[in-house]
Protein backbone atom coordinates (compact mmCIF):
# COMPACT_ATOMS: atom_id res chain seq x y z
CA UNK A 1 0.00 0.00 0.00
CA UNK A 2 2.80 2.44 0.88
CA UNK A 3 4.49 1.77 -2.44
CA UNK A 4 1.21 2.34 -4.28
CA UNK A 5 0.73 5.75 -2.62
CA UNK A 6 4.33 6.72 -3.34
CA UNK A 7 3.99 5.73 -6.99
CA UNK A 8 0.75 7.67 -7.28
CA UNK A 9 2.24 10.86 -5.81
CA UNK A 10 5.17 10.67 -8.23
CA UNK A 11 3.28 9.59 -11.36
CA UNK A 12 1.40 12.28 -13.24
CA UNK A 13 0.79 14.05 -16.51
CA UNK A 14 2.52 17.43 -16.65
CA UNK A 15 0.44 20.53 -16.06
CA UNK A 16 0.25 22.78 -19.13
CA UNK A 17 0.16 26.50 -18.43
CA UNK A 18 -3.05 27.80 -20.03
CA UNK A 19 -3.90 24.30 -21.17
CA UNK A 20 -7.48 22.95 -20.91
CA UNK A 21 -7.23 22.00 -17.23
CA UNK A 22 -5.77 25.41 -16.36
CA UNK A 23 -8.56 27.27 -18.16
CA UNK A 24 -11.13 25.00 -16.51
CA UNK A 25 -9.77 25.93 -13.07
CA UNK A 26 -9.82 29.65 -13.95
CA UNK A 27 -13.39 29.62 -15.25
CA UNK A 28 -14.64 27.49 -12.35
CA UNK A 29 -13.06 29.91 -9.90
CA UNK A 30 -14.58 32.95 -11.60
CA UNK A 31 -17.99 31.28 -11.62
CA UNK A 32 -17.86 30.21 -7.96
CA UNK A 33 -16.45 33.47 -6.59
CA UNK A 34 -19.33 35.40 -8.19
CA UNK A 35 -22.22 32.93 -8.07
CA UNK A 36 -21.83 31.12 -4.74
CA UNK A 37 -21.82 34.17 -2.40
CA UNK A 38 -24.67 35.77 -4.37
CA UNK A 39 -26.76 32.58 -4.39
CA UNK A 40 -26.20 31.90 -0.70
CA UNK A 41 -27.00 35.49 0.26
CA UNK A 42 -30.21 35.69 -1.74
CA UNK A 43 -31.59 32.15 -1.87
CA UNK A 44 -30.45 30.25 1.24
CA UNK A 45 -31.64 30.55 4.82
CA UNK A 46 -29.18 31.05 7.66
CA UNK A 47 -28.88 27.33 8.41
CA UNK A 48 -28.11 26.54 4.78
CA UNK A 49 -25.63 29.41 4.58
CA UNK A 50 -23.82 28.04 7.62
CA UNK A 51 -23.73 24.54 6.08
CA UNK A 52 -22.11 25.91 2.93
CA UNK A 53 -19.60 27.82 5.05
CA UNK A 54 -18.88 24.66 7.05
CA UNK A 55 -18.22 22.67 3.87
CA UNK A 56 -15.89 25.36 2.55
CA UNK A 57 -14.04 25.57 5.86
CA UNK A 58 -13.59 21.80 6.14
CA UNK A 59 -12.49 21.35 2.51
CA UNK A 60 -9.87 24.06 2.82
CA UNK A 61 -8.85 23.15 6.36
CA UNK A 62 -8.09 19.48 5.57
CA UNK A 63 -6.39 20.29 2.26
CA UNK A 64 -2.86 20.60 3.63
CA UNK A 65 -3.09 17.92 6.38
CA UNK A 66 -4.30 15.29 3.87
CA UNK A 67 -1.23 15.99 1.74
CA UNK A 68 1.09 15.66 4.73
CA UNK A 69 -0.53 12.38 5.75
CA UNK A 70 -0.07 11.03 2.22
CA UNK A 71 3.60 12.02 2.23
CA UNK A 72 4.12 10.43 5.65
CA UNK A 73 2.36 7.25 4.57
CA UNK A 74 4.42 7.11 1.37
CA UNK A 75 7.62 7.57 3.38
CA UNK A 76 8.49 10.76 1.51
CA UNK A 77 7.75 13.41 4.15
CA UNK A 78 10.58 15.96 4.22
CA UNK A 79 10.89 18.72 6.84
CA UNK A 80 12.52 20.95 4.22
CA UNK A 81 9.50 20.71 1.92
CA UNK A 82 6.30 19.81 3.75
CA UNK A 83 5.99 22.00 6.85
CA UNK A 84 3.29 24.73 6.94
CA UNK A 85 5.82 27.50 6.35
CA UNK A 86 4.34 28.71 3.10
CA UNK A 87 1.70 31.40 3.51
CA UNK A 88 -1.07 29.48 1.74
CA UNK A 89 -0.55 26.38 3.89
CA UNK A 90 -0.87 28.31 7.13
CA UNK A 91 -3.87 30.18 5.74
CA UNK A 92 -5.54 26.88 4.81
CA UNK A 93 -5.11 25.60 8.38
CA UNK A 94 -6.65 28.78 9.78
CA UNK A 95 -9.63 29.02 7.40
CA UNK A 96 -11.98 26.82 9.52
CA UNK A 97 -11.67 29.45 12.27
CA UNK A 98 -13.10 31.96 9.81
CA UNK A 99 -15.75 29.84 8.11
CA UNK A 100 -16.97 27.90 11.16
CA UNK A 101 -16.19 30.06 14.19
CA UNK A 102 -16.44 33.46 12.42
CA UNK A 103 -13.15 34.63 13.95
CA UNK A 104 -12.80 38.18 12.67
CA UNK A 105 -9.20 38.65 13.83
CA UNK A 106 -8.14 35.72 11.67
CA UNK A 107 -10.38 36.80 8.80
CA UNK A 108 -9.01 40.33 8.56
CA UNK A 109 -5.50 38.97 8.06
CA UNK A 110 -6.39 36.06 5.78
CA UNK A 111 -8.55 38.27 3.56
CA UNK A 112 -5.50 40.23 2.42
CA UNK A 113 -3.19 37.22 2.36
CA UNK A 114 -5.65 35.25 0.26
CA UNK A 115 -6.85 37.85 -2.22
CA UNK A 116 -3.42 39.37 -2.76
CA UNK A 117 -2.12 36.13 -4.23
CA UNK A 118 -5.12 35.09 -6.29
CA UNK A 119 -3.97 36.68 -9.56
CA UNK A 120 -0.55 35.05 -9.49
CA UNK A 121 -2.12 31.77 -8.36
CA UNK A 122 -4.42 31.84 -11.37
CA UNK A 123 -1.93 33.02 -13.99
CA UNK A 124 1.25 31.24 -12.84
CA UNK A 125 0.18 28.37 -10.57
CA UNK A 126 3.04 26.70 -8.71
CA UNK A 127 2.07 23.22 -9.85
CA UNK A 128 3.45 20.53 -12.15
CA UNK A 129 0.72 17.85 -11.84
CA UNK A 130 -2.22 17.95 -14.22
CA UNK A 131 -5.89 17.04 -13.72
CA UNK A 132 -7.03 14.73 -12.14
CA UNK A 133 -4.00 14.28 -9.87
CA UNK A 134 -4.38 14.96 -6.14
CA UNK A 135 -1.91 17.84 -6.26
CA UNK A 136 -3.96 19.56 -8.98
CA UNK A 137 -6.97 19.66 -6.66
CA UNK A 138 -4.79 20.43 -3.63
CA UNK A 139 -3.37 23.54 -5.26
CA UNK A 140 -6.62 25.01 -6.51
CA UNK A 141 -8.53 24.19 -3.33
CA UNK A 142 -5.76 25.78 -1.29
CA UNK A 143 -5.69 28.94 -3.40
CA UNK A 144 -8.79 29.53 -5.52
CA UNK A 145 -11.37 27.96 -3.21
CA UNK A 146 -9.88 29.84 -0.27
CA UNK A 147 -10.57 33.12 -2.08
CA UNK A 148 -14.12 31.96 -2.82
CA UNK A 149 -14.55 31.30 0.91
CA UNK A 150 -13.15 34.70 1.89
CA UNK A 151 -15.50 36.51 -0.50
CA UNK A 152 -18.31 34.32 0.89
CA UNK A 153 -17.42 35.54 4.38
CA UNK A 154 -17.64 39.16 3.20
CA UNK A 155 -20.96 38.78 1.40
CA UNK A 156 -22.81 36.20 3.51
CA UNK A 157 -21.25 36.56 6.97
CA UNK A 158 -20.91 40.33 6.55
CA UNK A 159 -17.30 40.35 7.75
CA UNK A 160 -15.68 43.63 6.76
CA UNK A 161 -11.92 44.21 6.48
CA UNK A 162 -10.68 47.72 7.26
CA UNK A 163 -7.56 49.74 6.54
CA UNK A 164 -6.41 48.75 10.03
CA UNK A 165 -6.89 45.14 8.93
CA UNK A 166 -4.55 45.82 6.02
CA UNK A 167 -1.92 47.06 8.46
CA UNK A 168 -2.32 43.95 10.63
CA UNK A 169 -2.05 41.71 7.56
CA UNK A 170 1.19 43.42 6.49
CA UNK A 171 2.69 43.14 9.97
CA UNK A 172 1.63 39.49 10.11
CA UNK A 173 3.22 38.90 6.72
CA UNK A 174 6.55 40.22 7.94
CA UNK A 175 6.39 38.18 11.14
CA UNK A 176 5.78 35.13 8.97
CA UNK A 177 8.71 36.18 6.77
CA UNK A 178 11.00 36.30 9.81
CA UNK A 179 9.82 32.89 11.03
CA UNK A 180 10.31 31.40 7.57
CA UNK A 181 13.82 32.85 7.32
CA UNK A 182 14.74 31.38 10.70
CA UNK A 183 13.30 27.99 9.73
CA UNK A 184 15.14 28.04 6.41
CA UNK A 185 18.41 28.79 8.17
CA UNK A 186 17.93 25.92 10.62
CA UNK A 187 16.61 23.38 8.11
CA UNK A 188 18.57 24.44 5.01
CA UNK A 189 15.21 24.86 3.27
CA UNK A 190 13.56 27.43 1.01
CA UNK A 191 10.16 28.03 2.56
CA UNK A 192 8.26 31.09 1.33
CA UNK A 193 10.86 31.27 -1.47
CA UNK A 194 13.10 33.45 0.72
CA UNK A 195 16.39 31.71 -0.06
CA UNK A 196 15.78 31.43 -3.81
CA UNK A 197 13.10 31.82 -6.45
CA UNK A 198 10.65 28.98 -7.16
CA UNK A 199 11.54 26.62 -10.01
CA UNK A 200 8.30 27.46 -11.79
CA UNK A 201 7.98 30.90 -13.35
CA UNK A 202 6.52 33.53 -11.04
CA UNK A 203 6.25 37.24 -10.39
CA UNK A 204 9.55 37.03 -8.48
CA UNK A 205 11.35 36.60 -11.80
CA UNK A 206 10.66 40.28 -12.52
CA UNK A 207 11.65 41.62 -9.10
CA UNK A 208 15.42 41.44 -9.20
CA UNK A 209 17.99 38.98 -7.94
CA UNK A 210 18.32 37.56 -4.42
CA UNK A 211 18.02 39.12 -1.88
CA UNK A 212 16.65 42.24 -3.54
CA UNK A 213 13.46 40.55 -4.70
CA UNK A 214 12.53 40.13 -1.04
CA UNK A 215 12.65 43.90 -0.54
CA UNK A 216 10.78 44.45 -3.81
CA UNK A 217 8.23 41.94 -2.58
CA UNK A 218 7.40 44.19 0.36
CA UNK A 219 6.20 46.92 -1.99
CA UNK A 220 4.43 44.45 -4.26
CA UNK A 221 2.66 42.94 -1.24
CA UNK A 222 1.47 46.39 -0.15
CA UNK A 223 0.17 47.05 -3.66
CA UNK A 224 -1.62 43.70 -3.69
CA UNK A 225 -3.13 44.38 -0.27
CA UNK A 226 -4.34 47.76 -1.52
CA UNK A 227 -5.90 46.08 -4.55
CA UNK A 228 -7.57 43.53 -2.27
CA UNK A 229 -9.05 46.38 -0.25
CA UNK A 230 -10.39 47.98 -3.43
CA UNK A 231 -12.04 44.66 -4.28
CA UNK A 232 -13.72 44.72 -0.87
CA UNK A 233 -14.92 48.30 -1.41
CA UNK A 234 -16.39 47.27 -4.77
CA UNK A 235 -18.12 44.21 -3.26
CA UNK A 236 -19.42 46.28 -0.36
CA UNK A 237 -20.77 48.91 -2.75
CA UNK A 238 -22.55 46.23 -4.79
CA UNK A 239 -24.09 44.80 -1.61
CA UNK A 240 -25.31 48.22 -0.45
CA UNK A 241 -26.72 49.02 -3.88
CA UNK A 242 -28.41 45.63 -4.12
Amino acid sequence: MRLTVAEYLNSYDSFDLFGPSHWAAIFLFLFLVIWLPWFAKNHLNQYQQNRVGLILGVLIGINYPVWVLLEIFAGSFDVTLHLPIHLCRLANLLMPLVMIQRNFRIFEVLYFWGLSGVFQGMVTPDIIQNFPHFHYFRFFIGHNLMVVALVYAVVVYEMRPTLNSLKKAFIGLNIFLAVAFFANTILDANYFWIMGKPPMGSLLDYMGSWPWYILSGEFVALAHFGFAYLIFLWINNRINCG
